[in-house]
């Protein structure tokens, strides 16, 4: 997934990559599908390892436009791990107490404790993008959040996190459709949400902050995947597939127990 993956200094662009993003990574829908599978497969049985070894932490970042797919991806990529180790955290308008603090004070109590995956389904970068479209903040503050944010991730890593970041890439049709989709649908018309429509009406506004999200933030040890989200399967695949492949570069093992069990009987 290297042709996802922002590296530092590398310019981004947001039309680098396209949101349909199938001619990018030549799978079709089938191939995906099949491929899911065995990495979902895989996925929990390296949950389990990495909650059983408690050595590391796992911090995966969810982020993009309204209907981008950040639930979507919650119910279908961690279906099948044990929720014992899986926790998932939306972060909503902060209360006076943490409005007294730091914008990162109420975030770092959610950050994973070893073994642990936590998801954040949107997260502490919306104090570089909604505060900078909205101007509830001016420039000289949100701008210097770039680099805090940078030394809080790099803090969770050096004390054993692995952190991974996703913004799930939809172009202006595709959410649209799924507005649409809301409305006309009994069952999802409880997710629309008229301020949805206000926040569309400043799409450009927020592909320019997120734009600068990407080439600011991603570093070596907290990197961003652009997602190709216009396609749910494909935006499955994409991150299972990095998840799966990061989690194995831990290389998690299940600990040793402190006895012989051999010598173990059980009558």
């Amino acid at each position: 997934m290297h042709q996802l993956k922002i590296n530092p200094g590398s310019h981004f662009h947001m039309h680098d990559i396209d949101p349909d993003g199938e001619d990018l990574l030549k799978i079709d829908k089938a191939k995906a599908a099949e491929e899911s599978i065995e990495r979902l497969k895989r996925l929990e049985a390296l949950q389990e390892m990495l909650y059983a070894e408690h050595k590391h932490g796992v911090l995966i970042i969810l982020q993009g436009m309204d209907t981008s797919g950040k639930d979507g991806t919650v119910s279908h990529v961690f279906e099948g791990v044990n929720p014992e180790g899986v926790s998932v955290v939306s972060f909503k308008i902060p209360t006076p107490e943490e409005l007294d603090h730091d914008y990162l004070w109420r975030v770092h109590k959610e950050t994973p404790a070893k073994g642990e995956i936590v998801v954040f389904n949107r997260s502490y970068y919306e104090d570089v993008l909604v505060v900078r479209v909205h101007n509830l903040v001016p420039e000289s503050v949100w701008s210097k959040r770039f680099e805090q944010i940078n030394q809080f991730e790099k803090t969770l890593v050096d004390e054993g996190a692995l952190v991974l970041k996703f913004y799930l890439d939809i172009d202006k049709d595709e959410q649209k459709s799924r507005l649409l989709a809301r409305l006309q649908d009994p069952t999802k018309l409880w997710k629309f949400n008229p301020g949805d429509l206000k926040e569309r009406e400043l799409w450009d506004d927020y592909m320019q902050a997120y734009e600068d999200v990407l080439n600011k933030t991603s570093t070596d040890y907290a990197p961003w995947y652009v997602v190709p989200a216009n396609k749910k399967w494909l935006r499955n695949y994409v991150i299972a597939r990095v998840l799966v492949e990061a989690l194995e570069n831990l290389h998690s093992q299940y600990p040793k127990p402190a006895f012989d069990p051999t010598q173990i009987v059980i009558k």
